[in-house]
């Protein structure tokens, strides 16, 4: 990097930090800081769902993978999301808005009480942030790695770097200030993308490498093959089911963007578009790293530096710098929705269980209780970060393919499921019992299991089996013990009615404020 790099990456902290301060003015209470007050665009809702989905991670961790395996690196990971979040804006999206706009709530999670019991929350919620903690601090550390490779500067110098910013503008402009700069990230991606698109096909063209006649080079044999090393069929279709949930609202983020629209109906095209460019997208981003071992040659054994690499040899200075703005858009894009919907959790779903204070805060203490969570969930997310290549965690995409993908299930199921109708028998019992199994399956098949077996167990098997036990065991737990009582299904009537949907929601009530959430539905 040179004095011409430095400048766009100064500048592009600035602009960040300048969305950060004009949308605190939009932010006067809780509602605003979390869901956006029902108010945000359909279309920036979309390109913020999109957008709050990448890290920098695609950068390293799926660059490895590209750059050792080929196709599978889209046809494994940003095709399940796409198809995936299609799915979901018709069986999802309009239901999670409801509850914002039915229920009055601003956590995801925050429905849950109501629908399950106390201990359920609870149980989710403490889970949820906890797996959140580790999933952010991979993502700093994949971001830092990059910064490493440009600049020489410390892991942990990074960290500290791409944190202290995100922390400035999410923690005093909330989700306005997210979605803001998340659409602000995407102009960025877009330009750094087709740049760097354009780079790998000129040189290609001086290597006398044809656009299509590349996939015959000895350097890509076998990288046109679109399941192959452990990213087989059983991944490919455990990984659809895992993201058909995580995308959807499983992880947070995503169900805040739904919720964040006036209408059931602008959260279900806020989903379409999100899904369009999952699709279509990230062909532009993955090619060079197909091409990559055609240019560059890894100097790690993953190849997660062959992205880095690569741009360091084929960008002039200036769109060098361009890239790496777009390296941190996609990280802090993530982790500062992360950040915005953890809070939301911890305030409106922990804090108030733990003390009675919380239950009392009023809308000035609430606000201030959201931002000083927003900046401690930060902290503790980068002080992980220096952990993440220790033998606890293993490197980078062990974390967030295996940890948070085979974790994400057990947590996600009692929440995305208990909106549907069809799963109305399952209660409290249902829901915990799947939960603590699916994490007990977890740890087995990627311990103790894993150990006793030579080679270990298979990744497809390591992410699948939690999510297959949560599954099967809320389903037949759900049958077995019905649990469907009247005031549970009155919840799940009013989430899944449809009854024009035309007005926007209702503000969320004072912290302490219990929503009406028992009612039966007239009918």
């Amino acid at each position: 990097m040179n004095g011409l790099d430095w400048a766009v990456l100064i500048g592009y902290f600035g602009v960040m930090v300048a969305i950060g301060v004009w949308s605190h003015k939009r932010v006067d209470n809780v509602s605003d800081f979390f869901t956006a007050g029902g108010k945000m665009p359909w279309w920036l809702s979309g390109i913020s769902h999109h957008m709050s989905g990448y890290s920098a991670v695609m950068f390293t961790g799926y660059a490895g993978i590209a750059y050792t395996y080929g196709v599978t690196s889209f046809v494994t990971w940003s095709f399940p999301i796409a198809l995936g979040i299609a799915i979901g804006s018709k069986l999802f999206a309009p239901r999670i808005n409801r509850l914002r706009s039915r229920l009055h709530v601003a956590s995801p999670l925050e429905y849950l009480k109501n629908r399950y019991d106390l201990k359920t929350q609870q149980a989710l919620a403490w889970s949820g942030m906890l797996l959140k903690i580790v999933d952010v601090g991979a993502k700093w550390a994949a971001i830092a790695t990059l910064l490493s490779v440009f600049t020489g500067v410390s892991l942990n110098q990074g960290i500290l770097i791409t944190g202290a910013i995100t922390a400035i503008y999410c923690t005093i402009g909330g989700l306005w200030a997210d979605a803001l700069t998340e659409l602000g990230q995407f102009v960025i991606q877009l330009l750094a993308g087709v740049a760097m698109f354009v780079a790998v096909v000129m040189e290609l063209n001086d290597k006398n490498i044809g656009f299509l006649g590349a996939w015959d080079e000895p350097e890509l044999q076998g990288h046109g093959e679109p399941l192959v090393g452990p990213y087989g069929t059983v991944f490919l279709l455990a990984f659809l089911f895992i993201k058909l949930f995580e995308y959807n609202g499983g992880m947070l983020n995503q169900a805040q963007r739904y919720m964040a629209t006036a209408t059931p109906r602008e959260a279900e095209r806020s989903a379409r578009l999100s899904a369009i460019l999952w699709l279509v997208w990230p062909l532009v981003l993955f090619f060079p790293m197909w091409m990559s071992p055609l240019l560059v040659t890894s100097e790690k054994g993953d190849g997660s530096d062959s992205y880095a690499l690569m741009t360091e040899q084929l960008l002039p200075h200036g769109l060098l710098g361009l890239v790496i703005v777009g390296f941190f858009s996609h990280t802090m894009a993530m982790c500062s929705s992360d950040a915005n919907a953890i809070a939301a959790v911890f305030t409106r779903d922990v804090a108030p269980v733990l003390s009675k204070q919380a239950r009392a805060w009023g809308e000035r203490a609430g606000l201030i209780a959201a931002r000083v969570t927003t900046v401690v969930f930060l902290g503790l997310s980068m002080a992980v970060a220096t952990q993440v290549n220790s033998p606890t965690f293993k490197d980078i995409i062990t974390v967030v393919i295996k940890w948070v993908a085979g974790l994400m299930g057990p947590i996600a199921i009692p929440m995305m499921l208990g909106l549907l109708r069809p799963f109305r028998r399952s209660g409290p019992t249902a829901a915990l019992v799947s939960w603590s199994m699916g994490l007990l399956a977890f740890w087995l098949v990627n311990y103790p299991i894993s150990w006793a077996i030579e080679g270990g167990v298979p990744l497809q098997y390591q992410v699948s089996i939690p999510l297959a036990v949560s599954l099967v065991l809320y389903i037949l737990i759900g049958y077995a013990k019905p649990e469907d009582t009247p005031e549970r299904l009155a919840i799940i009537e009013r989430i899944n009615t449809d009854d024009g949907d035309g007005a926007a929601a209702a503000a969320v009530p004072e912290q302490g404020q219990e929503p009406a959430v028992g009612t039966r539905v007239k009918e």
